[in-house]
């Protein structure tokens, strides 16, 4: 039986009506590869915890893995080949068809040392390729940090590690500034950022691309951090998207509350937050080097007349796109924390309501 038709099997049961249907469903989507040809990333199982938060029943939870497989034509996780063991598990990060090995190398860290402890173990290391799989390793590592799975908390690093890619490491520079608009800023100056080529249209063939140009090698130590750069760059996150709509400014605001989430696996705060700043920052060009808006700007589309967050969730979860499920649901929780319209605007904007 292939694996398709095993996972149809299991599906088909469906999930009962309690916690475990979101459980069943995820599991389920634990069978195929972390990425789908061509390496575009496999958001399934997070955003089936998406859905299922925003209210979402457990047989939209099951007819949503369908249309997702086959919408993306999801591929088995590849065939192990080689054992990987915790004296070599380095030697191979970036390496995509080791994606089998190490998921049970990961696997088996987490059922010896525990899911966090394994996390707080490896994260220190696989944080230099943060920009794996263009952040959504980090993605599966935050909802997996969020839910307390075992299961993905073993997949998610073994994600990382073989998608590893890293942007470039501290040159030893003072900070310039405490401003995360400035550290984008900077991105306007130098010509060559104005002539990326990549071999596909990947967001992280550009990310990589990027990161290979001389000029790109201060971004990492341009931002001071300390208690509120995480707000800083919050609200920054939020202009850019509101400001652009664009598919790469998302990823800040999604990523932002993605920071949040795994907190209590990274205890140097500063380090995940500089490398994610990166990464965003190497993102610039490919939005188009966009202006952030006034602050009366802000302040008109904060007044304006937008649904509330129970009408955003009852319109989203009737959507397909991964995007609009992923940013719909951040966009609630940034708005928990920080009370801002500005999050209500995007997932509006988003979901075309407004």
């Amino acid at each position: 039986m292939t694996a398709a038709h095993a996972g149809d099997t299991v599906l088909s049961r469906g999930p009962r009506a309690n916690p475990s249907g979101l459980e069943r469903a995820v599991a389920w989507s634990r069978q195929w590869s972390a990425e789908f040809p061509f390496f575009l990333a496999n958001h399934l199982p997070m955003v089936l915890v998406a859905l299922h938060r925003m209210g979402a029943s457990d047989e939209r939870l099951e007819a949503y893995c369908r249309i997702y497989h086959e919408q993306h034509g999801l591929v088995p996780v590849p065939e192990p080949t080689a054992k990987i063991a915790r004296d070599n598990w380095r030697e191979f990060l970036g390496q995509r068809e080791r994606e089998g090995d190490y998921r049970a190398f990961f696997a088996g860290e987490v059922a010896r040392l525990g899911a966090t402890p394994a996390a707080v173990h490896y994260l220190p290391q696989l944080m230099p390729g943060m920009a794996a799989s263009a952040l959504h390793a980090f993605m599966r590592m935050a909802y997996a940090t969020m839910t307390g799975s075992d299961e993905e908390t073993g997949v998610a690093l073994g994600y990382w590690a073989a998608t590893y890619l890293p942007l470039g490491a501290s040159q030893g520079r003072a900070p310039t500034t405490d401003d995360p608009a400035k550290v984008l800023a900077f991105m306007y100056g130098p010509p060559t950022f104005r002539r990326v080529e990549t071999e596909q249209d990947l967001l992280w063939h550009f990310m990589r691309a990027i990161a290979l140009k001389a000029e790109f090698a201060p971004v990492f130590d341009l931002m001071a951090i300390g208690p509120e750069t995480h707000d800083r760059v919050a609200r920054c996150s939020i202009a850019l998207y509101d400001a652009t709509l664009d598919f790469c400014a998302l990823h800040a605001v999604t990523g932002t509350h993605w920071l949040r989430l795994i907190a209590s696996r990274t205890p140097d705060r500063a380090t995940p937050l500089r490398h994610f700043w990166q990464a965003i920052a190497s993102l610039v060009p490919k939005i188009g080097f966009p202006s952030l808006p006034s602050a009366d700007q802000l302040e008109e589309w904060r007044r304006m007349p937008l649904p509330d967050w129970p009408e955003i969730f009852r319109q989203a979860i009737t959507h397909d796109d991964e995007h609009d499920l992923s940013l719909s649901f951040s966009a609630g929780e940034e708005f928990k924390r920080y009370g801002d319209p500005l999050y209500q605007y995007a997932a509006a904007k988003r979901l075309n309501l407004i």
